[in-house]
C-alpha cells in the first residue's frame, strides 16, 4: 500500500508547480512583449541613459521574481521526482498520481486541445522546459524559422531535459545541420511545435 499522505503530497506539489508555471508565463509575456526589454535586455539606451520607454523598477522586479520562481520550480520538481520514485517503489505509477490531480490547476498548464481528461502525466504531455529564449538575433536561423522571445524550449529534436544538456544540444544541431529539426516550445502557456533548421549563417553557431 502507498501512504495516502505521500500521494497527496505529490498532488499538492503538482498544483504548486502549475501555479508557478502560470506565473512565470505571465512574467515572460510581459517582459517579452513587442518593444519590451526581454529577459536580459539592456535597460539603458545607446547613449547610456535609462530607457524612457519602459518601467525600469517594474522590469527589475519581474526579472527578480522570475529568478525566484525558476529556483522554486526546480526545487518543487525535484521533490516531486523523489516522491514519485517512492510511489513507484510502492507499486503505484506516477501517471496514476497525476491523473488523480487532473481536476486541479495543473491541468490549466496544458494546451486546450489536450485538456485534463487526456489521462496522461503532465510532464509526459508538456515536458519540462530546459531553456528560455531570451534573445533573438535578426536574420539568424532561429529567428527566421519562428522561434520567439520568451519561448520555453521543451524538446529540441531528440534532446530533452537531462544531464550534459549543452553538449547534447550541440551534437544534435551538428548532426542535423541542413535538416529541419522538430522543436517543442511553450509559448504563452500553449505547447506548440515548429521546425528549425540548423545551418551556417553570418553569425555564430548554427542557430543564433
Amino acid at each position: 500500500m502507498v501512504a495516502p499522505n505521500l500521494k497527496a503530497e505529490v498532488m499538492k506539489l503538482a498544483e504548486r508547480r502549475a501555479e508557478m508555471e502560470a506565473e512565470m508565463n505571465v512574467i515572460i509575456g510581459n517582459l517579452c512583449r513587442p518593444g519590451g526589454p526581454g529577459l536580459s535586455g539592456n535597460l539603458i539606451d545607446s547613449e547610456g541613459f535609462p530607457r524612457s520607454d519602459i518601467d525600469i523598477p517594474a522590469v527589475r522586479a519581474d526579472r527578480r521574481r522570475l529568478a525566484e520562481l525558476r529556483y522554486d520550480h526546480r526545487d518543487v520538481t525535484e521533490k516531486m521526482n523523489q516522491n514519485i520514485q517512492l510511489l513507484h517503489t510502492g507499486g503505484m505509477k506516477s501517471a496514476d498520481v497525476m491523473m488523480s490531480s487532473s481536476s486541479s490547476s495543473s491541468s490549466d498548464y496544458l494546451p486546450p486541445s489536450l485538456g485534463s481528461s487526456s489521462g496522461m502525466d503532465v510532464d509526459l504531455v508538456v515536458g519540462r522546459p530546459f531553456a528560455v529564449v531570451d534573445e533573438i538575433i535578426e536574420s539568424s536561423p532561429a529567428a527566421e524559422d519562428g522561434l520567439q522571445l520568451g519561448d520555453q524550449i521543451v524538446k529540441f529534436g531528440s534532446v530533452e531535459m537531462g544531464e550534459n544538456l549543452f553538449m547534447r544540444l550541440v551534437e544534435e544541431a551538428q548532426a542535423k545541420q541542413g535538416q529541419p529539426v522538430p522543436v517543442a516550445v511553450i509559448r504563452r502557456g500553449t505547447l506548440i511545435n515548429i521546425l528549425v533548421t540548423p545551418r551556417a549563417w553570418s553569425g555564430r553557431g548554427l542557430l543564433g
